[in-house]
């Protein structure tokens, strides 16, 4: 019964709400989620006059921002722990999956998504910065959608409340959300390795639950780690991937030909499948960035800044970071092989055939390299969020924070071994809830992190003059 209820609020939130006949005997399928985020993302990307282009070199200078108190974070520290778990298996085996459903027009709408997601990034981090809240345990700051939400509806009814339904709403969807992810996340390292190596998945899960459990169990080394990992990685993969552009530089007119004249040629919209590459696109690219799910938010919150605005900034270039950097390189390996070599594959098999073609083994061995390392990231990003929910639930004391933690831990050595796919389903809606509780209040309490946005451009103006 529970698998059954789990299913139908999956289809719920993800399924087609409703469909849009096009020409060609087509249909567009409009999900509650990309009917929810879209529209958020236009009309806080409209309210911020288009951010994201706009203040571009201001998110680059926030990351400059250095901070005083040793025990809190800098902006580039959240940054990275944020990139880190945006930066996983979306990037991947997501966007593999985009282009294999929607072709290479879907690669133009996941940046699309990410341009408008920007703006709906900066709202909330910023949100999470204003009311942000010392943390006990960990020390430095603590905070997120639990938090902002508790504190406008406080604000809203004028009496203190220790907790409100909303909020605790939020924290569980996050914790079930996480948890799920946990699962995907070694099911999908266990398999590349595997393919790659030929090594037994017990093997290689073993490996990740311990490497995870000596970094997540220790009580600052999460961030310590991330510090490192996080900008070595994503250098190694974009690095890569300018070689193969570099090694076929005289394909690349020809692949941006392919993405525009895809994305809104007359063949997919004939043949009725520019429903596919338009949803395909947009979907990966929301579920790729997290803009508007209220995660990021719960590391933006962690940042030591002198103005609210910065740490938003900072998130909205994640999300740039996100989909037009990382995102794109796994485009351009799989659209730079040869059509009639990938023809027919799926996930990681595609990419890794792919990779084979540009680099020969090595490739392979890259791929399940690079997956391993974005999936521990992840793994680590997670569990950083996970504080701030625990603590609103549970209060400040450790014995709760631990035992989510081994939670997780427990879930990741599960999911290495056989593949739930309702537990996978589970992931998709807590992230679906999430979603629905924090965009809701970022209607009504967007307005604070506009004026604050105001109030730096009017200082930086004044600083001008």
């Amino acid at each position: 019964m529970v698998i059954t209820i789990i299913e139908k609020v999956y289809s719920f939130l993800w399924g087609d709400l409703f469909t849009l006949p096009l020409p060609g005997g087509g249909a567009l399928g409009i999900s509650l989620l990309i009917l929810l985020l879209i529209p958020t993302g236009i009309y806080f990307t409209i309210r911020t006059k288009f951010l994201p282009i706009r203040l571009f070199p201001d998110m680059i200078k926030s990351l400059l921002e250095k901070k005083a108190d040793k025990s809190s974070l800098s902006s580039l520290q959240t940054l990275l722990v944020s990139t880190a778990t945006r930066v996983g298996m979306g990037n991947l085996v997501g966007v593999v999956a985009a282009i294999s459903a929607g072709g290479a027009g879907a690669v133009f709408w996941m940046w699309i998504t990410a341009l408008i997601g920007s703006s709906t990034a900066f709202i909330e981090a910023t949100l999470a910065q204003l009311y942000k809240q010392k943390d006990p345990l960990y020390g430095g700051y603590r905070g997120g959608p639990a938090y902002y939400i508790h504190a406008f509806i406080e604000e809203k009814q004028k009496r203190h409340k220790k907790r409100n339904l909303l909020s605790v709403l939020f924290a569980i969807s996050g914790l079930i959300c996480w948890c799920g992810i946990s699962q995907v996340i070694s099911n999908s390292v266990v398999s590349s390795f595997k393919n790659a190596f030929s090594i037994p998945p017990i093997y290689t899960i073993v490996v990740l639950v311990i490497l995870s459990a000596i970094i997540v169990l220790r009580k600052n080394a999460t961030v310590k780690v991330l510090d490192m990992m996080v900008p070595v990685m994503a250098v190694c993969y974009f690095t890569i991937t300018i070689l193969i552009i570099v090694l076929h530089i005289h394909l690349l007119p020809s692949i941006f030909s392919r993405i525009i004249r895809e994305a809104f040629g007359l063949r997919q919209v004939a043949a009725g499948g520019f429903g596919a590459v338009l949803m395909n696109g947009i979907k990966r690219g929301l579920f790729s960035n997290e803009a508007g799910s209220g995660s990021a938010p719960c590391a933006a919150a962690a940042a030591e800044c002198d103005q609210p605005v910065k740490a938003g900034l900072v998130q909205a270039l994640g999300v740039f970071i996100d989909t037009i950097v990382i995102c794109s390189c796994t485009a351009m390996i799989m659209l730079l092989a040869p059509e009639k070599l990938v023809k027919g594959l799926q996930g990681m098999d595609l990419l890794q055939a792919a990779m084979k073609y540009h680099l020969g083994d090595f490739g392979v061995i890259f791929i399940a390299a690079t997956l391993f390392l974005f999936s521990l990231s992840t793994f680590l990003g997670i569990l950083f969020y996970a504080r701030s929910n625990v603590s609103y639930l549970f209060g400040d004391k450790w014995i709760w924070q631990t035992a989510y933690k081994v939670l997780a831990l427990i879930m990741l050595f599960i999911g290495g071994l056989a593949a739930y796919t309702f537990v996978w389903d589970l992931g998709d809606v807590g992230i679906g809830l999430m979603t629905i509780f924090n965009v809701i209040i970022l209607y009504p309490l967007g307005g604070k992190a506009l004026n604050e946005l105001k109030l730096y451009e009017k200082e930086k103006k004044e600083k001008r003059n």
